[in-house]
């Protein structure tokens, strides 16, 4: 088994792998999980790492892994009414969604609850695959910061 225990600030040569995970996943600093060729891996982090897309890791064998944010289901909130989109990103924060912020959109992991309640506000959500990337959060990027989403299935 490959083991993984470092990140790389930069690297000068392409990556020799793909590392593809969903964001809950790409939240732990200790995981056995695949290549994207199905190589097993030993993920063995500092604790609190969370993995972003595009993010470069160093194997034990010298190979540079790129990580990929895998497609999953998430909701996608997007307004032309700023204010209404504030407002929205206002109540999923007071919830401790995490939430991935974009030009005139903002983006969960899906809950119908949460949906509901976004619909509630009189905006769209879209529910669709597509890589989650929320934002580390204002004290930095530990996992346990944005990880406090509530699930509601």
């Amino acid at each position: 088994m490959l083991n993984i225990t470092r990140k790389l600030a930069a690297s000068d040569r392409p990556a020799d792998a793909k590392l593809v995970l969903p964001f809950q996943l790409r939240n732990k600093s200790r995981l056995r999980t695949a290549l994207e060729t199905g190589e097993e891996v030993g993920l063995i982090l500092e604790r609190g790492s969370v993995l972003r897309d595009g993010d470069l890791l160093l194997a034990d064998d010298g190979r540079v892994v790129s990580v990929v944010a895998e497609p999953e289901t998430v909701s996608t909130v997007r307004a032309a009414d700023p204010l209404a989109l504030c407002r929205a990103s206002y109540h999923l924060g007071n919830r401790h969604v995490a939430l991935q912020i974009g030009a005139g959109w903002v983006r969960y992991q899906h809950d119908h609850v949460l949906d509901e309640m976004v619909r509630g506000l009189g905006l769209q959500v879209v529910i669709e695959q597509a890589p989650f990337q929320p934002e580390a959060g204002a004290y930095g990027a530990h996992a346990h910061s944005i990880l406090a989403a509530h699930a509601h299935g």
